[in-house]
């Protein structure tokens, strides 16, 4: 059974009933998040993944489901993830398109540049992680909560309201996926960065949120005390130059 059929079968109460005790039989705080994220797909079927639940699952267990991969989202959350290397080593035809249109450069040099772009990458793949916690931190008092494990769809924070936010690093990171879905519905859209310049986005969603805190000042200093607490949010490979 899929998590749409459960809820539909249930109900609305039925299924929020079934997601707030099994919240409870696993741990999870219900009243942390959990529930406002959970009653937004309760009430609004189009909102729900399609990637929970299978033939042996029945009502309960594919909720619990959803449950445990919200609970997983929040777990590892940037500031208590450990990320791994990358996977895959360079292509060594790399270092020798670089080193052929620009000859001056040593093996060494070569070697940095390949090493500092998989860093660089790395970071990449952090930063909207680390994007959404530091979201979630500060818009907690204002009534946001974020739908952790990507629990709802194409929708990232969700107000005790109802309203519904997705949330970018950057303009152009939205696929056109998203934006069909989007179309004459109530969700609205950020993103912190354009692409083609250095101009941030932070006065927009201060008013969308009815905020005054937010601020790239601010995020920065998030992302610098975040690091601090756990370095090993963004991996470093063995071998990396760049490595103390």
């Amino acid at each position: 059974m899929k998590l749409k059929q459960a809820i539909e079968e249930l109900g609305v109460n039925g299924a929020v009933r079934v997601a707030e005790n099994a919240s409870a039989e696993l741990g999870i705080d219900w009243n942390n998040g959990a529930k406002y994220i959970f009653n937004v797909i309760a009430n609004d079927l189009s909102r729900v993944v399609g990637n929970i639940g299978g033939k042996n699952d029945d009502k309960i267990s594919v909720i619990k489901k959803w449950l445990k991969k919200y609970q997983k989202g929040y777990d590892e959350r940037a500031s208590q993830r450990i990320s791994n290397p990358p996977g895959t080593i360079s292509d060594p035809a790399i270092k020798r398109i670089i080193g052929a249109r620009l000859p001056h450069l040593k093996e060494k040099d070569l070697n940095d540049i390949i090493f500092a772009h998989r860093l660089g990458m790395s970071a990449e793949n952090i930063l909207g992680l680390i994007l959404e916690e530091y979201l979630s931190e500060c818009l907690r008092d204002s009534g946001w909560h974020c739908a952790w494990g990507e629990t709802v769809k194409l929708v990232d924070f969700v107000n005790e309201d109802s309203a519904l936010l997705q949330i970018k690093n950057r303009s152009n990171s939205e696929n056109s996926a998203s934006s069909s879905v989007r179309d004459g519905t109530e969700i609205q859209k950020w993103y912190r960065i354009k692409a083609d310049r250095i101009e941030y986005m932070w006065d927009k969603l201060n008013d969308i949120c009815r905020t005054s805190h937010l601020s790239e000042a601010s995020f920065i200093e998030f992302v610098n005390a975040l690091l601090g607490r756990n370095p090993d949010c963004l991996a470093v490979e063995e071998g990396n130059p760049w490595k103390e």
